[in-house]
């Protein structure tokens, strides 16, 4: 037996469902305030997060030197 998909909007595409959209905008508002809140202690602490990306450059220059290494042995 065909089994028949029941709609409940008069659209084909997409099925008006409250939850449904009562879930992607509680994720949109989530997503907004992660946003936000990432911008501003960023701003908070802008010295700290340089101070940390450059004691870090030398790990990322060493281990471009090993993969490099590793690269032409093959």
């Amino acid at each position: 037996m065909e089994q028949v998909e029941k709609k409940c909007c008069a659209t084909e595409s997409k099925c008006c469902d409250a939850k449904k959209t009562l879930s992607t905008l509680f994720k949109v508002i989530l997503g907004l305030v992660f946003l936000v809140l990432g911008g501003w202690l960023i701003l908070k602490y802008w010295e700290a997060l340089v101070l940390i990306f450059k004691g870090c450059i030398g790990l990322f220059l060493l281990l471009a030197g090993v993969i490099t290494l590793a690269i032409a042995k093959e």
